[in-house]
């Protein structure tokens, strides 16, 4: 079990203390580049697979062949509602000797409606349960939003509404720090090596690093050549708090859930800037986009139930970009996100 620890004071931009080294990557099994956590020293898979929206009935089997396909880390959520499915495959795959437990980094997230102290050890041993596991690698809290209690026993996972048939949403006064503690405490009860927060912007970070006891190891945020968010990047590791990037593709991830900005904003897999890259490394768009992120030191969880898809996603380390190459992709950064809680029933103004 590992209990870390950290000073609670924020260090200078200036300080050489604090600085991770991003450039310099260490080998997983599977030759896979990953970063150093701090605190537990935990290596973290730079390319992972992300369970969001797989369904139930095909979950196992996708976790199960990504992990055939040489993927190692995992990227599930309460809100997912497949942890149980996302286990099955994770089980199987052990029990068929194609990875040890010790092989694997599983990340889940902690939903809104279980910040307060009575209900985050609960929920996280819940959570553990489904996934049929003894510890995650990572725990996060899934959005800085304290939505009201709803009973799992009735509701699970409960999504975004308090109230379905009126459509409302409902909220709590629970401050971060109070979650935070709780965090820390499953640290210390030995049910997560790991833990840190998604969706965070910098203000309520660096509010979080004057009291945390336990430091986050990582900060999860969406990330795409049109929503960059170069500084807080900057803050994270200014920080050594390793990221995350969750839909690297953009608008990709939100076509089929209706969204208007998606249904909108010209497809990156398609971009002419992406695609000439793309063909000058004889790589796919695709490659390109997530190497633009993974060489910059970013992790990303992309998801395909492709097998030649999972393949190249997961191979997409094995060429460099230029400078100038991921300048001009950066340089497509138009500040659009599509993952706001703005445009929730609530209209939660956290990014404002």
């Amino acid at each position: 079990m590992f209990v870390l620890r950290a000073s609670l004071r924020l260090l200078p931009a200036s300080s050489s203390i604090a600085r991770p080294s991003f450039s310099l990557f260490k080998r997983t099994m599977v030759s896979t580049p990953s970063v150093t956590l701090s605190g537990s020293g935990q290596q973290m898979p730079l390319v992972g697979f992300g369970i969001w929206k797989v369904p139930q009935e095909t979950c196992a089997d996708t976790v199960y062949n990504a992990i055939k396909s040489g993927y190692r880390l995992f990227d599930g959520a309460q809100d997912y509602g497949n942890e149980k499915e996302a286990g099955e495959g994770v089980r199987r795959a052990i029990a068929d000797g194609l990875v040890k437990r010790e092989e694997l980094f599983i990340t889940s997230k902690l939903w809104n409606t279980y910040h307060s102290k009575e209900h985050v050890l609960t929920m996280t041993k819940k959570s553990l349960a489904d996934w049929g596991l003894d510890y995650f690698d990572l725990w996060l809290i899934h959005f800085p939003i304290s939505q009201k209690y709803v009973d799992p026993a009735e509701r699970y996972p409960p999504n975004l509404l308090y109230d379905v048939d009126k459509g409302t949403m409902e909220f709590e006064d629970v401050p971060l720090s109070e979650t935070w503690a709780e965090f820390e405490k499953a640290v210390e009860l030995g049910y997560a090596k790991n833990i840190g927060i998604s969706n965070c912007a910098g203000a309520l970070l660096i509010d979080l690093l004057r009291y945390a006891k336990i430091r986050p190891s990582v900060l999860q945020i969406e990330h795409h050549p049109y929503l960059t968010q170069p500084k807080l990047i900057a803050l994270a590791k200014q920080q050594n708090i390793a990221i995350t990037g969750y839909s690297s593709f953009g608008p990709q991830s939100f076509l089929e859930m209706g969204s208007e900005a998606a249904l909108k904003t010209p497809l990156l897999l398609e971009h002419a800037l992406i695609s000439s890259i793309a063909t000058a490394h004889s790589k796919t768009p695709a490659q390109v986009i997530l190497r633009w992120a993974t060489q910059r030191g970013i992790a990303v969880i992309p998801k395909s139930n492709n097998p030649n898809r999972l393949a190249e996603n997961l191979s997409h380390t094995d060429f460099d970009l230029t400078q100038a190459e991921l300048d001009s992709i950066s340089a497509l950064n138009i500040g659009l996100r599509f993952n706001d809680p703005a445009d929730w029933p609530g209209q939660i103004y956290i990014f404002a």
